[in-house]
Parts: C-alpha cells; sequence; structure tokens
C-alpha cells in the first residue's frame, strides 16, 4: 500500500510498541491532523510518561488501551489495520475485520511498498540474522556505500525513509512475524537455516517456514536470493523462487556463490573464483558464524564490494552483545553469555564452538513447545552441571535422562532466578572451566528479554565472583 492511499483511508494501529510508536510518528509527521486510531492491550500507565503524554495530548488520536483494545477491530471505524508483529492475524477479531473488508498491513510492508526495492537487502533465519544483518551493514559501511540497519536489530525504518540521502541501502533484519503479512520481497534476500521456533504463534512449523519464505516468495527474475545450501529447509525455499540463486556452504563448492574450501571463504563468479580470507581471520567462535560471514560475503559481492574491503571489515566487526559473548574470567572460571540462543540448535552449536571446557550450562526458560529430544541425546561428556530454569527446564532434564548416550549424567538443579543459578555455577565449576548461559527456550515470564536475561546473568557473575 502506497502512503498515498494510506492517507485516504481510516487507519488503526495495533499494537504500540517500538514498531507501533514509529508508525505513528510517521503517520503523523504526514498528515498532523489526520485521525488516526491506536489500540494496545497496555493501559495509558503502563507506557512511559513520554508516549502516555505524546498520545493523550494529540487531539487526532482515538485511544482504546487495556484489556478491550481489540474491540477497535470495528470495520465501521477503521479500513486499514497496521499491526504490530507480536500480534497473530489468526486471531478471531483480526480475521472478522479482514472479512469484511479491512485491509491488514505492517511497518514492514508500509517501508517495502514505498521505498525503491532495489536498496533493499532483507535478512531471515531462526538464528544468526542480526550478526549477518550487521555484517553486511559494516562491510558496506566500510565500501563507502551509504547504509542504514533496520528492523529488528536496528530502528524502525519509517522513522529514517523521509531523512536518509538519496540512494542510501537499507540492511533489514526480518522476525518472522514481521513477514508474515507481507506481500513485497527485498531485491536482496539473504536465508539462512531455519529450525522449529515460535510454535506457540504459529500452528506448526509448516505455518512458520511459510512466514519466513516470503522474504522471497514475492521476488522476480531480477532480484537475488542468498541461501544456505547446506540445510535443507532453505534450500526447499530456493528451488521455488523465481530470483537468481547465490548458494553459500562450509560442506559443497557452488558456482556461483561463497563456500570456505581448506579453511578459506572463497567467493565463485563468472568473472572466476577468488579468496576473501581464511576463516581463522573471523573474529567470531563457531562453524556457524563462518556461515554468517559467507552469507554476508555473498551480499556485498553482489553490491561489488572489493575483497580486501570485505576481509578488513570481517576482521575489524565486534561480536554483538549476548551471542557466545565473554563474560569474563572470575575464580579461575569464563563465563560466557549466549543469551540469544532460545532454540536447542543454537544452544548445541555454542557447545560446539566452546568445545571440552564446558562445565556448567544454564538452559531453560519460556514454553514454546519445542522439541529437546536431540538435544538431549547430543550433549556432550564433558558438562558436569546443567542448571534449570522453568518451565522447559524439566522438559530439557527429562530429554537428557531419557535420550543422552553419556555413561553419567550432569547433576541437574532447578531454580527460579539468576543468582541462584550464578551461585551454583561458582559452586560447580571447576578452575580451568567454562560456565555458558545458552538457554534453548525464550525468556519471557522471569525476565523482560534475551537482554535482561543476559545481563543479569553478568551482572551476578561480577557481584558474586568476591563472594563464592
Amino acid at each position: 500500500m502506497t502512503v498515498e492511499e494510506l492517507g485516504e483511508k481510516a487507519i488503526l494501529i495495533l499494537g504500540f510498541g517500538t514498531e507501533g510508536q514509529a508508525t505513528y510518528e510517521y503517520l503523523r509527521k504526514k498528515w498532523p491532523d489526520k485521525l488516526l486510531s491506536i489500540a494496545d492491550r497496555q493501559t495509558a500507565g503502563e507506557f512511559s510518561e513520554d508516549i502516555a503524554y505524546r498520545i493523550q495530548s494529540d487531539p487526532a488520536v482515538m485511544l482504546n488501551l487495556g484489556p478491550r483494545y481489540l474491540d477497535s477491530l470495528d470495520p465501521y471505524q477503521c479500513e486499514v489495520i497496521i499491526k504490530t508483529p507480536g500480534i497473530p492475524a489468526t486471531i478471531a477479531p483480526i480475521v472478522r475485520a479482514r472479512k469484511t473488508g479491512c485491509i491488514l498491513t505492517s511497518h514492514s510492508q508500509i517501508f517495502l511498498s514505498n521505498y525503491p526495492k532495489d536498496k533493499i537487502i532483507g535478512v531471515t533465519g531462526t538464528k544468526g540474522k542480526s550478526t549477518t544483518a550487521s555484517l553486511i551493514h559494516h562491510i558496506m559501511k566500510h565500501g563507502g556505500i551509504p547504509v542504514e540497519l533496520a528492523g529488528n536489530i536496528g530502528r524502525p525504518p519509517l522513522t529514517l525513509i523521509d531523512t536518509v540521502a538519496h540512494g542510501t541501502f537499507f540492511v533489514y533484519e526480518f522476525s518472522s512475524h514481521q513477514l508474515a503479512e507481507a506481500e513485497s520481497s527485498p531485491h536482496i534476500a539473504v536465508l539462512l537455516n531455519i529450525v522449529p521456533e515460535h510454535l506457540d504463534y504459529y500452528a506448526g512449523f509448516e505455518e512458520y517456514v511459510s512466514a519466513k519464505e516470503n522474504i522471497t516468495r514475492f521476488q522476480t527474475g531480477d532480484d537475488f536470493l542468498i541461501f544456505n545450501a547446506d540445510f535443507s529447509v532453505p534450500a526447499a525455499i530456493a528451488n521455488r523462487t523465481k530470483a537468481q540463486l547465490m548458494p553459500f556452504s562450509v560442506r559443497s563448492t557452488p558456482g556461483p556463490g561463497c563456500y570456505l574450501l581448506s579453511e578459506t571463504i572463497v567467493r565463485s563468479s563468472a568473472s572466476g573464483v577468488e579468496d576473501i580470507m581464511k576463516a581463522t581471520e573471523i573474529p567470531l567462535p563457531g562453524r556457524f558464524n563462518v556461515q554468517n560471514v559467507l552469507a554476508a560475503v555473498a551480499a556485498a559481492s553482489l553490491l561489488g564490494v572489493p575483497s580486501p574491503v570485505i576481509r578488513e571489515a570481517v576482521r575489524t566487526f565486534q561480536a554483538l552483545p549476548h551471542r557466545l559473548e565473554p563474560a569474563g574470567i572470575y575464580n579461575g572460571i569464563t563465563f560466557y553469555d549466549d543469551s540469544i540462543a532460545t532454540v536447542p540448535d543454537a544452544t548445541l552449536a555454542a557447545l560446539e564452538a566452546l568445545g571440552h571446557l564446558v562445565q556448567t550450562l544454564i538452559l531453560g526458560g519460556h514454553e514454546r513447545n519445542l522439541d529437546f529430544s536431540e538435544f538431549g541425546s547430543r550433549i556432550p561428556p564433558n558438562i558436569k552441571t546443567v542448571i534449570l530454569f522453568p518451565p522447559t527446564g524439566n522438559r530439557i532434564w527429562k530429554a537428557i535422562e531419557t535420550h543422552s548416550k553419556n555413561p553419567i549424567l550432569p547433576e541437574p538443579f532447578f531454580v527460579s532466578d539468576m543468582e541462584q543459578a550464578v551461585k551454583i555455577a561458582y559452586q560447580r565449576t571447576g578452575q580451568g572451566g567454562i560456565c555458558l548461559l545458552s538457554p534453548a527456550s525464550p525468556s519471557f515470564g522471569i525476565f523482560k528479554d534475551y537482554r535482561d536475561r543476559g545481563d543479569s546473568f553478568k551482572a551476578f557473575v561480577r557481584k558474586l565472583s568476591n563472594s563464592s
């Protein structure tokens, strides 16, 4: 939907978090006096004072805040629903509104419809999105290309769309929720591996994959799909796209594409094969980060960034917080914060990256109906202690008990707060060992989000270092 079309419609902003607030500011800047409706399950008192004052003092805003906020989904009151990513489109009030003619869209789709497609690079997958998007952004900056980082890892793009210089690129990290209602795809789509996640939101894994596939579903033969050829789900999506393909792999040597050969990052194109850098030069631990770098190199190659610039940019890239982030060495124990690991595959990748020195593993969190069977079967024998948060901690431990092939199981400790978890970690981890926070579960419930969980972990690691 174009901005001009939006201007002619009655608009409801459904959900007033970060994206909803950015959407409001964008629309208000466009039309200072246009009547806008805002609905959110939070009451006015639960927003910051600045935000609450801003919307309550706006005479052209109709507010419906609190438990009955979905009452605003009345076709007589709104023609366009701009939905926040966290609200499923399958809930009954939205379904009814759409059946009566309401148009459902999103912040992401408005951006995709109103910014030059050839300047948009989209990144999605289950894990590695933020690192890959940030790597691409970092490489482009090094190459002198005007670029902004947007989406999950950056700012909502509508806050920037009218102020950036002409020709500016956007690297957009898309979550599945942001893609679910998309009707457009970026010019360059980057598709990492997809594993089960958000199964409390989607009807099943297939529906989750379908949302992710929207990043390439609407591409044409003039567009490009960069995808991880080592895994079946992105490979199957690549077989269905109309876009030109740019695979990357650590197991094979696709051409054109990017791959790992004799521990060297290589890019292949019609003009030949070129070595970019040694894998040992990548300042990020783990094989999964080699895959992230391959994806970023592929994107930079499509944009014409010279190989020496790519190499230097990757070498100077700094790891993002809460992604296998070293949290310090205290009392002879090395602590790592991998709070972003919200699925079992991510935790297994972290364990592989850090190796046999990991003795203590902090696991568990919010329930999303994930299967922990394979995790239980693959937990390495060097893990001596598992510290488990509810509610998934109980299921993780049962999976370890049932499926582990190790002759001796780790000792379990069930906890309900981070201070208790870190105290046990200090008591149970030996000198020279590693304690890893990599929960294989989301954070919601006990913690606000993965950042809050990771920050809490690091704070107690520091606080308790002198008392253990």
